[in-house]
């Protein structure tokens, strides 16, 4: 036996050594790209993490998104109601309005009417515009000072004195 390895096998223990060492070679190799393998999955791993964070942020903003507008739809149909109501309210009004101030004009027509048949009277401390009157001749005529009788009858302008319009008359000291 021994001589069957001298002979021809000379050669065969370097070659299982050459072989030995590129094996340990290929491991070492491959040993360093699985760790490099391994790497990449964790940092992969971390990335997916955060994809998978954003996907339901993005979930619950969408979620949030529609609820906000069907809020919007909703404030868009009562206010839109609020104004038809306010609409219809200020109809109201301004017909009341209309109302009113036709009965005030009716009642001061007639007044006038009354005014033209019958004489205006003075009633107590009331002076009655006749034509040609100025706040100085009453004041004479009334033996009252023209700067008491202009302040009893603030915004009273002698210029534009009517007759038969009424003006207060100062008491008398």
């Amino acid at each position: 036996m021994d001589t069957i390895s001298r002979e021809n096998n000379s050669m065969l223990p370097v070659a299982g050594v050459i072989v030995g060492v590129l094996a340990l070679l290929v491991g070492g190799y491959a040993a360093i790209k699985a760790s490099s393998l391994q790497k990449t999955v964790v940092t992969h791993e971390e990335k997916i993490a955060k994809i998978d964070g954003i996907e339901s942020q993005v979930g619950s903003a969408a979620a949030s998104a529609d609820k906000a507008s069907r809020d919007i739809t909703s404030l868009n149909r009562s206010t839109q109601e609020a104004f038809n109501t306010v609409a219809a309210s200020l109809g109201n009004i301004q017909a009341s309005i209309t109302k009113i101030e036709e009965s005030q004009k009716k009642p001061a027509a007639a007044a006038a009417g009354k005014a033209s048949h019958e004489p205006a009277v003075a009633g107590p401390g009331e002076y009655v515009i006749k034509g040609g009157d100025t706040f100085a001749k009453i004041a004479r005529s009334q033996n009252i000072s023209l700067a008491d009788l202009q302040s009893v009858n603030p915004g009273v302008e002698s210029a534009k004195l009517k007759v038969g319009q009424k003006i207060k008359l100062p008491l008398k000291k």
